[in-house]
């Protein structure tokens, strides 16, 4: 996904710097920067689905692929193409835009990433993911690939939307099975704000309906209009700092990542097989 030009100066303002995204490049570029920063290597993780009546159905892989610019304008670590088809099953078809893999298809997916850093000498790879359906899908790929490229690969995985408690208080005010709500229309507010249909979100608001369930219902069961939350509430201010937040949090991650190493020495775990 290309950011929007708006988007684009939106992060390197705040960051007064260029992220440095991998599809811009030559293979020769490519291979100086394999040997910068400990390999590593960010994927952002969207989805491609409905999200209310004023939202673009990119939302989810704006947010994680304008996170990941931001942490990569300010640490210098290069930026995958977004896996923008994802897991959105749970928004059924009940509403134009959504398209969704299954949950194998996402695995299955990641893993072949992941064996293709690691063939081409990429030591550390974090998947940054902004959709609450492909969680599940995400952390069974990690516990596969841990053991698939024991001591060649690194594999981590964050939520955008949960780098810090802080951050998960702003999502979740307002609803907490929540979809295209006050959060999400911030960020969209601040990152895109063309692409935000103004003229619905007065009508937008659809409480959460899910207190006190004790199953998992799809998003048609318990949503009238794809929103779970308050959108109306919303404004670009609120998505500017909300989005810092994230920002922050996930460069002082990417840092760290840069120079994380298993707590043991190889000695005592070379030669293991799965």
């Amino acid at each position: 996904m290309s950011l929007p030009a708006d988007t684009l100066a939106v992060i390197t303002a705040a960051a007064s710097g260029r992220p440095i995204f991998l599809e811009e490049l030559s293979w020769p570029k490519i291979g100086a920067l394999r040997e910068q920063n400990g390999g590593l290597l960010l994927l952002p993780l969207g989805a491609t689905e409905q999200h209310g009546p004023h939202l673009p159905i990119c939302t989810d892989t704006l947010i994680a692929t304008s996170a990941c610019a931001s942490a990569s304008a300010r640490t210098g670590v290069p930026v995958l193409p977004p896996l923008a088809y994802t897991v959105s099953s749970g928004h059924t078809a009940k509403w134009p835009g959504t398209f969704s893999l299954r949950h194998e298809t996402l695995i299955a997916s990641l893993r072949e990433v992941a064996s293709w850093c690691a063939a081409t000498g990429w030591r550390r790879l974090l998947l940054v993911n902004s959709h609450f359906g492909n969680d599940a899908s995400m952390r069974a790929a990690v516990e596969q690939i841990r053991i698939e490229h024991l001591g060649r690969l690194q594999i981590g995985a964050r939520n955008t939307y949960q780098l810090t408690p802080e951050i998960w208080l702003a999502f979740t005010a307002d609803a907490a099975d929540l979809h295209a709500n006050k959060a999400e229309t911030d960020l969209l507010l601040h990152l895109a704000p063309g692409l935000v249909r103004r003229d619905q979100l007065a009508t937008a608001d659809d409480p959460d309906r899910t207190a006190g369930s004790v199953f998992s219902h799809p998003v048609a069961q318990t949503s009238l209009n794809g929103v779970t939350g308050f959108p109306s509430r919303a404004n670009a201010a609120d998505g500017a700092a909300l989005f810092a937040k994230i920002a922050d949090a996930l460069t002082a991650l990417v840092e760290r990542a840069k120079t994380d190493a298993p707590p043991l020495g190889p000695e005592h775990w070379t030669g293991i097989s799965q």
